[in-house]
């Protein structure tokens, strides 16, 4: 589970990815005919007056299919027009900056066009949150009697979910616990992974409450070429690094995903809890799974969803199941939790509430995020001076080069000067 990291549509993954691996989906012609396919379906469900969530989770795929196939033939899907045998757009590079297309943003893939990085705004509409405007940092300071966090005041942490009814029942003497998560993929974690464990550490010192931090240890098994001993391994070093944050160990319960599932009965109950009120189509339409997948992705978002609920730690909360859940968090996991949403209520418990964070650019521009599976493009946190050193003059992106450009100057070569401090 990373915590961690759009243009006018976000890509939750590739239309092709959504709807199987058949060498059709790679032609305009297989393109259209699923299209044609996912309308017909997303018509009967309606007809039939299927479950709601159902609905949602064709209409989204639908609209994806839409995207994937304007990308690929430069025109809009027309019903009863299929599309000619040349209508491919030609691969021409990269786009121009200001080029309308769409920013990728899932939780496993984050990346922009637009050398200004995610449009956070346009995102704030796709995934429908609501963004944190001062009205709402203002009342977190008087709420909590301390002066916002730096991160709220800058819109490091932009948008957020149901924050207002947290606080509401925080005023009403009514405790909440935090939850956040590390999906431990390297040795150690970067810079780009501390923002949402600096912000967790302020929240858990000024409202003085329970965290609990997950490691996804068994979703990055199933994602990456590692094996289960590795991903394990680097969860116990990656959890160094988050104790290095300074939390209240008295109140702040780290573990593993390996070791904890099999440890506590009430945990593994709500996963699958969680799994019954999911459909497979759901799943398929939120994060774009594919019939080639393993069944292990296809069921991993279910346990990235079970520490929203706190009866699934009965060592902190007892048996307690009405106690609501904050998430700090990168927005690229939002998917998660926008499905754990939706099933909350049908299971008998409070919605988690959500607070999101932009990304950490990579040291190369603002056009994707640090990722720990390109060494170059972060800074970790056991890099040494003289590693850091060499990063930042050999692979940083400054920025000078785009302001140069924009002057509309003849030169061939650039004079390079140093960036302003703004």
């Amino acid at each position: 589970m990373t915590f961690n990291c759009e243009k006018s549509i976000v890509r939750v993954k590739k239309m092709t990815d959504c709807q199987g691996d058949g060498e059709g989906a790679n032609s305009p012609m297989g393109l259209y005919e699923k299209l044609t396919a996912q309308g017909d379906k997303v018509r009967t469900l309606k007809t039939a007056k299927a479950d709601k969530a159902e609905i949602d989770a064709a209409v989204q795929l639908l609209l994806k299919l839409k995207v994937d196939y304007k990308q690929m033939t430069g025109q809009d899907y027309k019903a009863g027009c299929p599309p000619s045998e040349n209508s491919v757009v030609p691969d021409n590079g990269p786009a121009a900056d200001g080029a309308d297309d769409e920013d990728t943003v899932d939780p496993w893939n984050v990346s922009t066009t637009s050398a200004k990085g995610v449009d956070y705004d346009k995102l704030i509409v796709r995934f429908g949150s609501s963004k944190i405007e001062k009205e709402l940092v203002d009342r977190i300071e008087k709420v909590s009697g301390q002066r916002a966090h730096r991160f709220l005041r800058r819109g490091i942490f932009f948008s957020h979910r149901d924050m207002h009814q947290v606080l509401d029942a925080y005023e009403k003497h009514k405790s909440f616990y935090l939850y956040t998560g590390r999906g431990p993929s390297s040795e150690a974690m970067h810079v780009g992974h501390l923002i949402p464990f600096i912000f967790t550490k302020w929240l858990q010192d000024v409202f003085d409450i329970p965290l609990v931090i997950q490691l996804t240890d068994d979703e990055k098994y199933l994602w990456k070429d590692l094996t289960l001993e590795e991903c394990h391994r680097f969860a116990v070093e990656n959890a160094k690094d988050i104790i290095a944050c300074g939390f209240d160990v008295n109140k702040t319960f780290i573990f593993s995903d390996l070791d904890y599932m099999g440890a506590s009965p009430e945990f593994y109950r709500n996963v699958v809890k969680v799994q019954k009120h999911v459909t497979f189509n759901q799943v398929k339409g939120i994060f774009g799974f594919t019939d080639s997948d393993c069944i292990g992705k296809i069921s991993f978002p279910a346990i990235q969803a079970a520490p929203s609920f706190s009866n699934s730690f009965p060592q902190i909360f007892g048996g307690r199941k009405d106690i609501q859940c904050l998430i700090p968090c990168a927005i690229d996991q939002d998917p998660y939790f926008r499905m754990t949403r939706d099933v909350a209520p049908r299971i008998g418990y409070p919605k988690p509430a959500l607070l999101h964070s932009t990304f950490f650019p990579a040291l190369q521009g603002a056009q994707t995020k640090m990722s720990a599976s390109d060494a170059n493009s972060s800074i970790f946190l056991t890099d040494t001076p003289k590693q850091i050193k060499n990063k930042i003059n050999k692979h940083a992106f400054s920025g000078e080069k785009t302001r140069w450009k924009s002057t509309g100057s003849t030169a061939e070569t650039p004079t390079w000067t140093s960036p302003s401090c703004t």
